[in-house]
Order: structure tokens, then sequence, then C-alpha cells
């Protein structure tokens, strides 16, 4: 079995990625990773999303930034490169409140919002949700293993798992 490659998505990015090789981002707090795998092709992608919709902001040149045109630069890439969207699975992690305040109202709760876009944005494609590490209020980095579709999560003070 050869070694991938590891790939770095970076904020508001997003790649694809063929078996063996690794998908991965660092900091999720509020944000959300978003991985998406064709079990049949191992062809993976993967989406570190910053705000819930592009249509709220003026400056949403980036589509890897938002949930809404996130999600579908990533389907659209993934087959592009030989995955069928009828296989696609999703998997996500983040949108943690890293920040409590007594009285917060709904703007302010990102990370809610940022699952809750993803989640919608998932169905309007028909990917299932197969697995989720959402919530709570510390951060986290993930791995998407193209050869197998494990994604491992990684947390500071509350450990590692594969979902």
């Amino acid at each position: 079995m050869s070694e991938g490659k590891i790939i770095k998505v970076g904020m508001a990015d997003l790649k694809v990625a063929k078996a063996p090789d690794i998908l991965t981002t660092l900091g999720l707090g509020s944000c959300v990773g978003i991985a998406l795998y064709d079990s049949v092709n191992k062809i993976g992608g993967l989406a570190h999303i910053m705000l819930p919709d592009s249509t709220q902001i003026k400056s949403n040149s980036n589509v890897a930034k938002f949930a809404d045109t996130a999600i579908e630069e990533l389907i659209e890439q993934m087959i592009n490169i030989g995955a069928r969207n009828t296989r696609l699975v999703a998997k996500i992690a983040g949108g943690a409140h890293m920040f409590e305040f007594k009285n917060m109202d709904d703007v302010m709760r990102i990370g809610t919002r940022n699952v809750n876009a993803v989640t919608e944005r998932l169905k309007s494609f028909r990917v299932p949700i197969v697995a989720s590490d959402t919530g709570s209020n510390y951060g986290r980095t993930v791995e998407l293993h193209t050869e197998t579709g494990v994604f491992v999560v990684k947390t500071i003070g509350h450990g590692v798992k594969e979902i």
C-alpha cells in the first residue's frame, strides 16, 4: 500500500483527493469541516467553512467560505475527478461555541448556524450525514483518510475519535 500525501485545507478553503491521500484541516472552532466521500472510487473532499450563507455578505467571492456555496463546489470538484454524486456520504465536525455570553442571541451563535446550514444544504443535494461531531465549546482538527473514509477528529483535552 503506497503512502498518501497529506493535503492541508486552510480556513475558507476546500480540496479533493483520491486514495491514499489524506485531507486535513486545523482549528475548527465555530467553523465546520465537511468531509464528503465516495467509497467505491475512494474519492474524498474536505471543506472548512466559516459562515452559513453567502447571500448575507457583500464580499462573498470565496465560495469555500460559506456552507451554501462550498458544498456545491466540493461535489462538483469530486465529480470532476470521478466520484458519483449518488454514492456520496458526509461526515461533519466543528460548529462549537467558543465563547459563551449571557443572553446570547442567535446571530452570535455562529457555530449552531453553520451546522444547521451545512445540514440543510447537504439534504438539498441528497447527501446523507453518516457521522458528526459538532457543538460543545472546544476546537477540533480533522483528517479524512481517502483509502478508508475514516474521519479522525482530534481535540485538546477531549481525545481523538474516528467517526
